[in-house]
């Protein structure tokens, strides 16, 4: 029998390990070297590194003119090296792999590299320098990949955080950062960790998802894709909840990809993650205290500025904080069709949440929950729900009218609502959705019938 490890790291299109994870041990790849083949090893990275260091200032202030010519040259570094010591005995076989590990580590993100390369992989998540964690296709797997020690995984987090202008030692233990290509990585250092060094990597998706590939995963259904194309072209109010990882982001992107390429959008987000199709698109990140707690650019700020560029919808990559006040309020007065997502359960846990960000106002502490549920029933006219099931799959498992408040209570009318045991996106409604008016204004109130009673008239 195959070796499941051996399985998950050919990434061929029948890679798939049918083993749930509680039952993916930790097993190498290949069985472990001799310990004396192991010290002669080690001994000889140890050698080249110190012969590399000598020459770091050479290596990093020569001019590099073409991609991946630092990394030729630090190899052809490497070579001259190892041939030049005698004192460095090594097989073929190591000679090769000391090469891709030391060109790794002195320009890239050493043994982390063939994970960032494969697009399979969604997540990476080391807790140690002993120990990573993948995230592919839903499934997490342990893998047999390490640093060398503490200090090698150090060295790398604080390339990444440098890399994008951002620091992270014992004075700041946290950075949360994007690299150049996307992806979106947290750090953790000690004092506060406890255990030594812990990075997380949300790998950026190179491929745009569109909504006929959602589809086409079984996120949703083909009438649920069409409600919701309409529900992106028109102006409505969106909200998109769901728990960490359940694909609230790539939703967002593909509900997007329907608004009219002539609006004006201004998105606003923490770390730039959304990848709108439209071209007439202005782009806001937040930006971190420094380490002297200064030139801090939040959420709200980034938001507030937007509301004077004249946009036409303004596009939040989350909401946590405060800025929900300013997002409901921006709603409700002449920025119709604007979006975002926030953590929550189910779509009325996501209106309680929004309620518990508009308090984190200051001024909104006092205000009656009457008075803040009015203004989130008036501004909200839909909200989306997303889950990652325990196979790994993404799913839509709401689609949500907000109806308005009524005695107390926030009215929600379920468009789709998902049917765990048939595993499928269903329609719940016998009549019109409150926003037909807004379809019949675009001329798609004929599609959204068909979407609603695929199987004759409404």
């Amino acid at each position: 029998m195959e070796h499941p490890r051996r399985r998950l790291f050919g990434w061929g299109a029948d890679a798939v390990d049918p083993l749930p994870r509680s039952s993916v041990p930790f097993l190498p790849v290949a069985p472990a070297p001799p310990a004396d083949e192991r010290l002669r090893y080690d001994a000889a990275c140890e050698k080249v590194r110190g012969h590399l260091m000598e020459m770091v200032d050479f290596l990093a202030t020569a001019k590099v003119e073409r991609p991946g010519e630092a990394r030729q040259r630090i190899r052809d570094a490497i070579l001259g090296i190892l041939t030049t010591d005698g004192g460095i005995i090594l097989t073929r076989a190591e000679r090769d792999r000391l090469l891709v590990e030391m060109v790794a580590e002195m320009d890239g993100y050493g043994p982390l590299e063939p994970l960032l390369a494969d697009d399979e992989i969604s997540e990476i998540m080391v807790n140690s320098h002993r120990t990573v964690y993948i995230e592919k296709r839903g499934q997490t797997y342990e893998t047999d990949i390490q640093f060398r020690d503490e200090e090698a995984l150090l060295r790398v987090c604080r390339k990444m955080a440098e890399g994008v202008g951002r620091r992270v030692d014992s004075f700041t233990p946290t950075c949360d950062a994007r690299l150049p290509d996307g992806s979106r990585i947290n750090i953790v250092v000690p004092p506060i960790a406890l255990d030594g060094t812990h990075l997380t990597i949300r790998k950026f998706r190179r491929e745009k998802l569109r909504m006929p590939d959602l589809v086409a995963l079984g996120s949703v259904t083909p009438e649920a894709a069409e409600v919701l194309r309409i529900i992106g072209k028109c102006p409505l109010n969106v909200l998109i909840s769901g728990g960490t990882g359940s694909g609230k982001t790539t939703l967002l992107n593909c509900v997007t990809g329907s608004i009219d390429p002539r609006e004006r959008i201004i998105t606003c987000e923490d770390t730039a993650e959304l990848q709108l199709q439209q071209r007439h698109v202005v782009r806001l990140e937040t930006r971190p205290a420094s380490a002297e707690g200064t030139a801090e650019i939040t959420m709200r700020d980034i938001l507030r500025n937007a509301l004077r560029m004249k946009p036409n919808r303004i596009i939040v990559g989350e909401v946590r904080g405060a800025e929900a006040l300013d997002l409901v309020q921006a709603m409700s007065t002449g920025h119709a069709g604007s979006m975002g997502t926030i953590h929550a359960n189910n779509p009325r846990g996501a209106l309680g949440r929004l309620e518990t960000c508009i308090r984190e106002n200051a001024s909104q502490q006092a205000t009656p929950s009457i008075n803040i549920q009015k203004a989130i029933a008036d501004s909200l006219d839909i909200i989306i729900q997303t889950q990652q099931l325990p196979s790994g799959r993404r799913v839509v498992t709401h689609i949500s009218e907000v109806l308005g408040l009524d005695g107390g209570q926030t009215l929600l009318s379920d468009i789709f609502v998902y049917d765990f045991k048939d595993q499928k996106l269903k329609v719940n409604l016998a009549t019109k959705p409150a926003f037909f008016a807004h379809a019949e204004r675009i001329g798609e109130e004929a599609r959204l019938v068909q979407a609603l009673h695929p199987a004759g008239a409404p």
